[in-house]
């Protein structure tokens, strides 16, 4: 299925249905080798838009962070209806994401969940710095989890300053949130137990456009 796909074609269920997450992550990564080499696929979008209009049958779901350098079809040269996308300041999860991630892959039929991170985050930089203001406030809280899984004694200063600690805060937000879809749906978990969807987190690296993938091996087997 992998090399024989017509990229430049809106996906159809039975497209859809004929990839496994390994062949949608090859295709995610491929997306972006593209990318990176300026070699994006000519597309008509005007005409996936008419041929999407009846249906959707997005490959995988990206859950990404609202940062304005990391726009999620264009880093995967994706086109219309080819990908999910859910963005929040942070790339974390509650109970509304969750609904959304279920619906994108027990419903729609997405066959990969893609938590990606970014680097320079101003919403985990904001975390390391414990900023408070209006309801930020309670969007930041939700990273906490990754600030306490960082060891501190490896870190000084524990703030934005330290580029280090910021990238290790980061790091764990990714699996903490690949980690929390999976212990917080019932839905998504059966799916990953059964082989019929991934977890996997990955990094956009917003000085060079590149992601890279992070091993999602131990994340999706702790479901079995």
């Amino acid at each position: 299925m992998h090399n024989s796909r017509d990229l430049t074609a809106a996906l159809t269920q039975e497209m859809q249905q004929s990839m496994s997450p390994a062949d949608v992550i090859r295709y995610l990564k491929d997306g972006n080798q593209r990318f990176l080499s300026d070699e994006p696929v000519e597309r008509n979008l005007l005409e996936q838009v008419k041929n999407t209009a009846d249906g959707q049958y997005p490959m995988a779901v990206i859950l990404g962070c609202i940062d304005s350098r990391v726009p999620t079809e264009i880093v995967f040269d994706k086109g219309v209806g080819d990908i999910f996308s859910v963005r929040i300041a942070g790339n974390f999860v509650n109970t509304d994401i969750l609904g959304s991630l279920e619906f994108a892959t027990a419903i729609a039929g997405s066959k990969v969940i893609v938590v990606l991170g970014h680097t320079q985050c101003g919403a985990v930089k904001g975390a390391c710095d414990h900023v408070e203001m209006g309801n930020l406030t309670s969007t930041l809280a939700n990273l906490a989890p990754a600030i306490y899984r960082v060891d501190h004694t490896e870190y000084e200063p524990r703030s934005s300053a330290n580029g280090d600690y910021v990238n290790a805060v980061t790091h764990a937000n990714i699996e903490l949130t690949a980690r929390n879809i999976i212990n917080r749906s019932q839905v998504i978990r059966d799916l990953v137990a059964e082989g019929k969807v991934v977890v996997i987190g990955a990094l956009h690296r917003v000085e060079t456009g590149a992601v890279e993938f992070l091993d999602d091996t131990e994340i999706n087997q702790d479901t079995l």
